[in-house]
């Protein structure tokens, strides 16, 4: 089992950069692959970034391939999401989540991290 802890939200205006984290802890955190997804008021949830759990392959939303960035370091046992060149349209609730190996669903997640960019 894992439990997710994210940080690093906040208020930031068009162009600007955050960095987000997900502490975990629990007994295997290496064993998982994360993702991060994000959420706003009414709307669907929407998937982000991806990392598998050795790091070694990442893929990402189209809509924010290219300014955003996933990492981990699992001696840490933390993965981030760098952000860069924020946009008013990624204003959401960013969440992370632990994918068990050779699952299909996310079994972990996260209170969720805010993230408000102003125009």
């Amino acid at each position: 089992q894992v439990q997710l802890v994210e940080s690093g939200g906040g208020l930031v205006q068009a162009g600007g950069s955050l960095r987000l984290s997900c502490a975990a802890s629990g007994r295997t955190f290496s064993n998982y692959h994360m993702g991060w997804f994000r959420q706003a008021p009414g709307k669907e949830r929407e998937f982000v970034a991806y990392i598998t759990s050795s790091g070694g392959t990442t893929n990402y939303a189209d809509s924010v391939k290219g300014r955003f960035v996933v990492s981990r370091d699992n001696a840490k046992n933390t993965v981030y999401l760098q952000m860069d060149s924020l946009k008013p349209e990624d204003t959401a609730v960013y969440v992370c989540a632990a994918l068990p190996r050779y699952s299909t669903s996310y079994e972990y997640w996260g209170q969720g991290t805010q993230v408000t960019v102003s125009s």
